[in-house]
């Protein structure tokens, strides 16, 4: 006869106290670490981990992200993960820029004969950040935008109900260009929609929702974003 899992937890009878005893005695069992013992393990471990991580940067990474790219500058570094790269667009890229994680960039061909995304020198990019490319999205440069930001200048489906049944794409008037100033800070877990401007030297605070263009060197945030103070008067 089986024996249910609420038998085994809740009996008070010998043989499942014991059982209750010896499983948790198992589950809490550790071993001691004498850093003597330990710590050259660790310092191998470590080695051996940077050492591969520097070859699936150097030979895989870093060059398939190249080869997609129309063209890019000096220094330009991936983290170790193959960024996920669909559709046919040009992807041109400045000096010195780091595209960190693994990333996701998705061209919409149908709108453009050549979606482009640009992005500028000495600009920095988190992981898991996803582009939606219609037809441009431009980042300038010295710009950090952190890891889960989403940029897009195009819905993915339309607005009517009769033309999500029908499965057509969005109106083409619904995909307008995105463009990011030099110098702008993008908070973790942002979105930024279609048709915005964000003006140079600018803050999103983290998880904000951009559906409206923000002026130079000012913070906003919420949802949607609302300007919160102007960096100016803050400098001042």
């Amino acid at each position: 006869m089986s024996v249910s899992r609420k038998t085994i937890v809740s009996s008070h009878s010998f043989p499942y106290r014991l059982a209750r005893k010896t499983y948790y005695g198992v589950q809490g069992f550790s071993l001691p670490a004498p850093a003597i013992i330990v710590k050259p393990i660790l310092w191998f471990y470590l080695a051996l981990r940077s050492i591969w991580h520097f070859l699936l940067r150097v030979f895989l990474a870093e060059p398939l992200f190249k080869a997609y790219c129309k063209s890019y500058g000096r220094n330009l570094h991936t983290g170790i993960f193959v960024h996920w790269i669909m559709g046919k667009g040009d992807i041109v890229i400045g000096d010195n820029v780091r595209i960190d994680g693994k990333c996701s960039f998705n061209f919409a061909a149908r709108f453009d004969n050549n979606p482009t995304l640009t992005i500028g020198n000495n600009t920095g990019i988190g992981h898991n950040c996803s582009f939606t490319i219609g037809k441009r999205i431009t980042i300038g440069n010295d710009c950090m935008i952190a890891a889960g930001t989403k940029i897009s200048d195009a819905n993915g489906h339309p607005l009517d109900p009769e033309s999500r049944l029908q499965k057509t794409p969005p109106d083409e008037s619904s995909v307008r260009p995105v463009t990011i100033g030099d110098n702008v800070w993008i908070g973790q877990d942002s979105f930024i929609f279609p048709g915005v401007t964000i003006g140079e030297g600018s803050v999103v605070s983290a998880c904000s929702i951009v559906r409206n263009d923000i002026p130079p060197y000012t913070i906003v945030s919420g949802n949607p974003a609302r300007k919160r103070a102007s960096l100016k008067s803050i400098i001042k």
